[in-house]
């Protein structure tokens, strides 16, 4: 039995890295989270646990196919690579000469793929100065939240977990989406006695198991976040020399919050003002609280406000000081990759247009303001993304597909 170490390939913040069971050069068969990485802990999610399935399905697409029928009548031929490769070049270069090569878009998010994979299509972008893309539709809110409240990318290492005696997981749901999130809680809990409170829109598997939970309407945590603020500098909670030494602007969030009382964020979250208070004084006498971001709050038009307010709780706590204090979103902010050359930043030209993935079916049915100044969208090189079913507006989405 061999075990060869990996990484995972999907678009989550767990970064979790693996064994991969090899049964022969092309099979492989068990796959369980890294013993030796302290984070995975030889804990992986069952998703992952039955990737081989994924891997060796009998109906997993392994050669390229061309449509013959009409759009949407599902009818396809087997071509091989060198016929597809050509195809699509000879496709782009030309829709390009006649409209500019901004009329190809090349359109893609995470999906299950590695940095190189992933990303090289950013490369190919630039290179051609195609149509660069606004990448909003999943994380651009929370992480422009989080940078605000944080002061940038980064964050505690999130094995800290473990080390917290107060864990605040708010807008997550880890029960079902990080299993390594809830064994360092679970090793917090047996080990240190932590508390769980989880804050959420609704009652989660996650808000099963724990000890506290706060339901608040949605979009309105930014409020709770204010009064918890709010309470800290009232009972003289607020670390003040913290926020002196590490933050901006502290003495005017101060006055900013001096009428965010928590009756005002009951009026607005539907949480009661008795369970704000208590959470707050919580917070500001354990020091070892941690504040578990989620990805929640990307649901929301107000979700960056929201993480800033959430993130700043810990500011002005001084949480981030101790070990096991603090707040985080994703484990991706403590790694810091160059990626020009993948992404081909150094043939980068500004000047070439950008258009929202999240208004791909105004794009596609020339109702953007971005089309109508410049060419239309004529060809798409759409990977790791299904946006027919993810992107907003389907019905706008498929009209513009289902064009000529």
């Amino acid at each position: 039995m061999t075990y060869l170490p990996s990484v995972c390939p999907h678009d989550c913040p767990s970064t979790c890295a693996l064994e991969v069971e090899r049964l022969d050069k092309r099979t492989i068969g068990r796959i369980r989270g890294a013993k030796s990485n302290s984070y995975t802990a030889g804990v992986i999610c069952a998703k992952v646990a039955r990737y081989s399935e994924r891997i060796h399905h009998p109906k997993r697409l392994l050669h390229p196919l061309l449509r013959v029928g009409a759009k949407g009548t599902g009818k396809f031929v087997e071509i091989t690579w060198e016929e597809a490769l050509d195809k699509v070049a000879d496709k782009l270069k030309t829709k390009a000469a006649k409209y500019g090569s901004e009329t190809v878009w090349p359109y893609f998010f995470a999906g299950t793929m590695g940095i190189i994979q992933r990303d090289g299509i950013q490369r190919l972008r630039h290179s051609m100065r195609y149509s660069r893309q606004a990448a909003n539709i999943c994380t651009e809110l929370v992480q422009n939240g989080w940078i605000g409240g944080a002061g940038g990318p980064m964050g505690p290492n999130p094995r800290e977990l473990a080390e917290s005696d107060l864990i605040i997981v708010w807008g997550g749901n880890p029960v079902a989406t990080q299993v390594n999130v809830m064994a360092h809680i679970s090793r917090a809990r047996k080990d240190r006695g932590a508390k769980l409170v989880v804050i959420d829109a609704y009652q989660s598997p996650t808000a099963e198991v724990a000890d506290d939970v706060l339901l608040v309407q949605p979009g309105t945590d930014g409020a709770v976040a204010c009064a918890i603020m709010h309470v800290l500098f009232r009972d003289g909670l607020a670390d003040e020399p913290y926020m002196e030494k590490y933050t901006d602007n502290w003495r005017e969030l101060k006055e900013h919050l001096q009428d965010k009382t928590p009756v005002w964020a009951e009026k607005i979250s539907g949480v009661s003002c008795q369970k704000i208070e208590a959470l707050a004084r919580e917070i500001g006498k354990t020091e070892r609280t941690y504040i578990r971001i989620g990805y929640g709050f990307a649901r929301s038009r107000n979700g960056a406000s929201q993480v800033h307010a959430v993130a700043s709780i810990a500011a002005v706590g001084g949480n981030f000081r101790f070990l096991g204090g603090g707040a985080f979103w994703s484990n991706r902010v403590v790694y810091h990759w160059n990626k020009a050359v993948v992404e081909g930043l150094d043939v980068l030209d500004p000047n070439t247009r950008i258009l929202d993935m999240s208004r791909i079916g105004p794009v596609l049915t020339f109702e953007d303001e971005a089309v109508r100044k410049g060419p239309p969208v004529t060809a798409m090189f759409v990977q790791n993304t299904n946006p027919a079913a993810v992107a907003p507006d389907t019905n706008r989405v498929l009209k513009g597909l289902n064009r000529d």
